[in-house]
């Protein structure tokens, strides 16, 4: 398992947003029945997605809380906007 807890939360939020708009497609007055029979099946797609996405996101947690997954902290080291990184331009020239 890869995924970050904060990679999970990311992509089920994503998917809930998707879901919350299906929905509201499917709900709309003006539309054929046959979208709305696109949008219910697209539906359908979303749900298992966020299942998936929040099943294994329970996992990890639960993998965290008994220390069978220690989480990394990866840091960033940004060297733009960092005077120390900039080479001079006067530096090598004679």
């Amino acid at each position: 398992m890869a995924e970050t807890v904060g990679w999970l939360a990311d992509k089920l939020s994503i998917v809930e947003l998707k879901r919350y708009h299906m929905r509201e497609q499917m709900q709309r007055d003006d539309i054929a029945a046959d979208f709305r029979e696109q949008c219910s099946g697209k539906l359908e797609v979303l749900t298992r997605q966020r299942d998936d996405l929040a099943a294994e996101l329970a996992t990890l947690l639960a993998d965290i809380a008994a220390g069978r997954v220690v989480p990394r902290v990866y840091r960033q080291f940004k060297m733009y906007n960092d005077p120390a990184y900039r080479a001079s331009r006067d530096k090598g020239k004679a």
